[in-house]
């Protein structure tokens, strides 16, 4: 359920995120566009005609008013005569910290032609051609579009937080009637599961009351051997419903996880060593965490289990257990048949078999890495697979 609710979430909140951030992406791009085309015309527009303001002669009768130019940015002629700076003209009011003759100096010896460059951070643009340079000071224009996209960021951090609280109100109204029928289904398992606990319980005792002969041996064995695949099969869904429950932190213990996993190890070796298969541990000492030291065994006996029920004959299982500051890592690795490509995830699935080789005969009803993944999620941790090389690996991170 809780994958769901993610799945749903992501969604949503992916779906209204891209929408906002295309509409404000796309609003500051035709600003700048608007404002380089602005630039790029006026820089084409400009005349060398008498204006208000000559900086070689700033009282000069023959001013020509039509020819005024309206901008809210500064726009310069500079005549050039061999070279050298011959005539500065002002289209418009300058500023003082604009060293128009230094900036034209330095264009001298560019090529020719317009550059308008980047206006959030280039302070001009100019259009050299013959023996004039039109500059234009572009403070202004880097102010405007810097404080626009200032505005657009602070816009989108509000939107995203209004957006991440209607997703999850609308989360739960769209996963409520999934939550609903899962919740029933768990509650449908967990009970006809107890109910199913007295009459085995009757069946398996009476089974051990009768009398076997000859004739009778056969079906006796079979009741038997049924009976005690139902029981693994009740056991294991009731723990799998009281994992899905969760369970209060409070029953946690600090418990040493080195010792709780090399315990474990040497328990399987046994196992692993009737189907020819060697287990090496490799376990750095005195590792602690706050944990259930039950559940986590269980963890551990169920990936050893599957571990040595998937592995070559004559290979080796490794368990590695390290730990950094801030996460625990366990990693059960095994040489067999590996995970199928795309069963990555599925494996930890209630029921999912994706390995067809595994019958009726292994007892195995797909219930273990399911019960593994639960309580690893209730220890606030992950557990993931993969496979590479005929390698499968199991590892589990488990922050302390």
């Amino acid at each position: 359920m809780k994958e769901l609710n993610r799945k749903v979430f992501i969604t949503i909140f992916s779906i209204f995120s891209v929408f906002i951030i295309l509409g404000i992406t796309i609003y500051n791009i035709e600003g700048y566009k608007r404002e380089y085309e602005s630039v790029r015309r006026n820089l084409n527009f400009i005349e060398d005609k008498p204006t208000p303001k000559e900086f070689n002669n700033i009282n000069n009768p023959n001013k020509d008013i039509d020819n005024m130019m309206i901008m809210d940015y500064e726009v310069y002629t500079i005549k050039l005569n061999n070279n050298e700076i011959d005539r500065i003209i002002s289209h418009n009011n300058n500023t003082s910290n604009f060293n128009i003759e230094n900036i034209a100096k330095s264009i001298i010896n560019n090529d020719k032609g317009i550059k308008i460059g980047n206006l959030y951070s280039n302070g001009y643009s100019y259009n050299y051609r013959d023996n004039t340079i039109v500059i234009i000071n572009t403070k202004n224009i880097n102010n405007k579009l810097s404080l626009t996209l200032i505005q657009s960021l602070l816009l989108l951090i509000m939107l995203e937080i209004i957006i991440y609280f209607v997703t999850v109100y609308l989360t739960k109204r769209i996963t409520r009637p999934a939550e609903e029928a899962f919740k029933k289904q768990k509650d449908f398992i967990a009970d006809a599961s107890h109910e199913l606990k007295t009459p085995l319980a009757v069946i398996i005792a009476s089974s051990d009351e009768l009398k076997i002969d000859k004739k009778n041996s056969k079906y006796i064995e079979n009741i038997k051997y049924e009976s005690e695949r139902m029981n693994n099969l009740i056991k294991g869904l009731l723990d799998l419903s009281k994992l899905e429950n969760k369970v209060s932190i409070d029953n946690y213990k600090n418990e040493n996880i080195s010792k709780i996993v090399e315990k474990t190890s040497l328990i399987f070796e046994s196992i692993a060593y009737e189907n020819n298969i060697r287990i090496n541990t490799n376990i750095e000492d005195n590792i602690m965490f706050n944990c259930s030291k039950e559940e986590i065994e269980k963890v551990i006996s169920i990936i050893l289990d599957n571990a040595i029920k998937h592995s070559y004959k004559e290979t080796i299982i490794l368990v590695n257990l390290y730990s950094d500051k801030s996460n625990i890592y366990i990693e059960i690795t095994n040489e067999g048949d590996p995970i199928i490509q795309g069963d990555e995830e599925k494996i930890f699935e209630r029921f999912y078999r994706g390995d067809k080789s595994r019958n009726r005969d292994t007892n195995r009803y797909g219930l273990g890495l399911a019960i593994a993944k639960n309580i690893i999620t209730n220890h606030n941790g992950i557990i993931k697979a993969y496979s590479k090389d005929n390698k499968t690996t199991f590892k589990i991170i488990l922050k302390k």
